[in-house]
């Protein structure tokens, strides 16, 4: 396992990341409303890349991104690490919880790379989003959900909820399975530092990163599976064990 960083080397880190930050808000102001929309792609891709970087954070990519849509991704879901390092892969439009419009500086980033939000406890909202996602994946654009809902230990999946695939069923679109891991530089094995579970706090999960060395982000991608005349349940269930079996160490995508 790496040697962690001071206090010093983490608080210098922090510094830089709310410069990145701060820096990102007055580019969204400025420069988002005159870019194409294959320009917005490229200065998030690069932003979020710089920001693992301050971060200490390496990103790994096996597997072939999607390049264009429509494709409907489903990864699971380990950390708030997790949209960055899928935008430094390949930038997407996400669904998000409804709470990240409630938070001032995030919601800014959020909504310039085009956010949906769901209020996850409603039925009607679920409902509004689908229609909402169909819609953007006929323009074709590529999504991205987290169908655990929330974060996991990053060994053991989540149940999949299958909502958001009917999405995909009635706009005739692929879904890709993602799998999303976090390991040691140079032992290969899963690091905990980015985890965001159980009873720790966003801050905890913060500085453990920010403390952390030889971090690795892996973002494995399968190969885009269509419904073929599947239901939506029985889809999202196929698709959990593909991400489950990208999850295993030594498992090359198909």
């Amino acid at each position: 396992m790496s040697a962690g960083r001071s206090r010093v080397g983490a608080l210098w880190r922090l510094v830089r990341a709310i410069g990145h930050v701060l820096h990102g808000l007055w580019v969204i102001r400025s420069e988002f409303g005159q870019l194409t929309p294959g320009q917005t792609q490229l200065m998030v891709r690069e932003w979020t890349r710089q920001m693992l970087g301050i971060l200490g954070v390496e990103l790994v990519v096996q597997g072939t991104p999607p390049a264009h849509g429509p494709v409907l991704q489903v990864a699971n879901h380990v950390s708030w690490l997790d949209i960055l390092v899928m935008n430094a892969a390949q930038p997407s439009r996400f669904v998000s919880k409804s709470d990240v419009r409630h938070w001032p500086v995030i919601r800014g980033l959020a909504d310039a790379s085009g956010t949906l939000y769901i209020e996850r406890e409603s039925r009607r909202d679920a409902m509004r989003v689908v229609h909402q996602v169909a819609e953007r994946l006929r323009t074709p654009d590529v999504i991205s959900v987290f169908p655990e809902g929330t974060t996991g230990d990053g060994q053991t999946l989540l149940t999949f909820h299958a909502n958001l695939l009917q999405a995909a069923i009635a706009a005739g679109a692929p879904a890709l399975p993602v799998a999303l891991r976090y390991a040691d530089r140079d032992s290969g094995q899963r690091c905990d530092a980015p985890l965001y579970i159980g009873d720790t706090t966003l801050m905890q999960s913060l500085w453990a990163t920010l403390r952390a060395d030889g971090v690795q982000a892996v973002v494995r991608y399968g190969e885009p599976q269509r419904d073929q005349g599947r239901d939506r349940r029985t889809w999202v269930q196929d698709l959990r064990t593909e991400v489950a079996r990208l999850l295993q160490p030594g498992q090359a995508p198909h």
